[in-house]
C-alpha cells in the first residue's frame, strides 16, 4: 500500500511534484485516515506564502533529503478512518479537520470525545489547537452531509471572517466610528470568499460603511453580493476622499496597493494583514505612512473570546453567524458559490496553478481530491 503527497516547493510555489511512498505499519494509538476530498481556495495559497512566517509547513512536515525546500500545502475538508490502533476512534467514522494535500494522513488522537480528538503528533505539539482539532460527523452540529462541499471551502474561511468582524467591533473599529459618522472599512481581493465572508458579517453593523476593493473583472461579481457598501477597482482609490477615516484590510497582500492606501488616506487608522493572494507582489511594509500593518492571527482572537463568553457560548455564536451566513450564500436564485470537483493528480495539480494564478471564475469553488476514485 502506499500513499501519494502534493508537493510544492517552499521559495517558488508553481513548482509542484507528486511524491508517492510506502505506508508504513500504525504505532499503538494512531488512526490511517483516508482524505477523501479538501477545499482549496485562496486561503492556501495563503498558507503557503505565510508557510515559514506562520509555522504553516509544520503541520505536515516533508522526508527525504531536500525536506527544507518541499512542503505540503494543508486544506480543510473530509476524510475516512480506514485504520485505527486507538481505543475510541472507530474504522469508517467520518472526520472534518485539517489534512495535508495527500490520500492518507496519521493521527494521534488524544483528548478523544464524543465530539472528537486533537493530534498530538510531536511535530504538532507547539501549534495551534484550532488545527490540530478532527470533529467527528456525525456529533458535529454544523455537518450537513448535503452541503459538505461548501462546509470545506467557507467554513474554515468564515470563521476567520466572523473573528475578523468581531475584532475590528471588540477595538471599535480604532476610531472610524467617532461622533456619529460611519467608518469606512476597506477590504482588498473583494472577490475571495474570506473577504466577502467578512464583509457578510461588517454589512450587519450599521456603523461601518464596508468599500471591497477588487480588480475590474471582479467589480460586477462583488456587487452582485449585495455586502459592499461600494465596490471599487484597485485604480479608483481616488473615488474616495483622502480625509476619510478609514482601516485597511488587507486579503491581498499587495505591497503596490497597501502602499497607495498608506499613502492617499491621511486618517487611516489601522491597517491589518490577512492574507496574500497576490503572491507575486507580496514584501514588507517599511517606509510605509500611518500604522504599521499588523497580521492578523484568528487563533489569538479566538482565544480571548474563550476567555470573555466561554467556550458554549463562543461556539453558539459561531454557529448562529455560520447559518446565517450559508443561507446567504445558497441562495438558489444567485448562489454565491458553485463547486466544481477535481480528482486524481493531474487534476489536483490543474487546479493549484489555477488557484495559485488567481484565475477563474470568483464564483467558483474548488474540492480537490488526489484519491483516483
Amino acid at each position: 500500500m502506499t500513499t501519494t503527497q502534493f508537493q510544492v516547493r517552499k521559495n517558488a510555489l508553481a513548482t509542484t511534484r507528486l511524491v508517492t511512498l510506502p505506508v508504513s505499519a500504525l504505532t499503538d494509538g494512531e488512526v490511517r485516515v483516508r482524505v477523501e476530498q479538501f477545499a482549496y481556495t485562496a486561503n492556501n495559497i495563503t498558507y503557503a506564502a505565510f508557510g515559514d512566517a506562520m509555522n504553516y509547513w509544520q503541520f505536515f512536515p516533508v522526508s527525504g533529503e531536500d525536506k527544507e525546500a518541499w512542503g505540503i500545502v494543508p486544506a480543510w475538508g473530509f476524510g475516512v478512518v480506514e485504520d485505527s490502533r486507538c481505543a475510541g476512534v472507530a474504522v469508517g467514522e467520518r472526520l472534518y479537520g485539517y489534512w495535508p494535500m495527500a490520500t492518507h494522513a496519521v493521527l494521534q488522537p488524544v483528548r478523544v470525545s464524543p465530539a472528537g480528538f486533537l493530534d498530538d503528533a510531536p511535530h504538532r505539539a507547539a501549534l495551534h489547537t484550532l488545527y490540530n482539532q478532527y470533529l467527528r460527523c456525525a456529533a458535529d452540529p454544523l455537518h450537513d452531509p448535503d452541503t459538505e462541499a461548501l462546509q470545506a471551502l467557507l467554513r474554515p474561511l468564515f470563521l476567520t471572517a466572523w473573528l475578523i468582524d468581531d475584532f475590528l467591533a471588540d477595538n471599535q473599529f480604532f476610531g472610524t466610528c467617532e461622533g456619529g459618522q460611519r467608518g469606512v472599512m476597506l477590504l482588498s481581493s473583494a472577490s475571495s470568499k474570506t473577504a466577502f465572508a467578512t464583509a457578510a458579517q461588517l454589512a450587519k453593523r450599521p456603523e461601518t460603511d464596508v468599500v471591497g476593493l477588487t480588480s475590474a473583472a471582479n467589480v460586477a461579481f462583488c456587487q452582485s453580493l449585495g455586502v459592499y457598501s461600494r465596490v471599487l477597482a484597485y485604480e479608483q482609490l481616488d473615488r474616495i476622499a483622502s480625509d476619510t477615516p478609514c482601516v485597511y484590510v488587507d486579503f491581498a497582500g499587495s505591497s503596490p496597493l497597501r502602499k497607495n492606501i498608506h499613502r492617499r488616506f491621511e486618517y487611516l487608522a489601522y491597517s491589518c494583514s490577512i492574507g496574500g493572494t497576490h503572491v507575486d507582489q507580496l514584501s514588507g511594509a517599511r517606509d510605509l505612512p500611518g500604522p504599521r500593518p499588523v497580521l492578523f492571527f484568528a487563533p489569538a482572537q479566538a482565544k480571548k473570546r474563550h476567555g470573555d463568553w466561554g467556550a458554549v457560548e463562543f461556539n453558539e455564536r459561531m454557529a448562529r453567524a455560520w447559518h446565517g451566513f450559508i443561507e446567504q450564500v445558497s441562495q438558489p436564485s444567485a448562489p454565491w458559490v458553485k463547486v466544481q470537483h477535481h480528482r486524481g493528480p493531474d487534476a489536483v495539480t490543474a487546479a493549484h496553478a489555477l488557484v495559485l494564478a488567481g484565475l477563474g471564475d470568483p464564483r467558483i469553488g474548488h474540492m480537490l481530491s488526489l484519491q483516483e476514485s
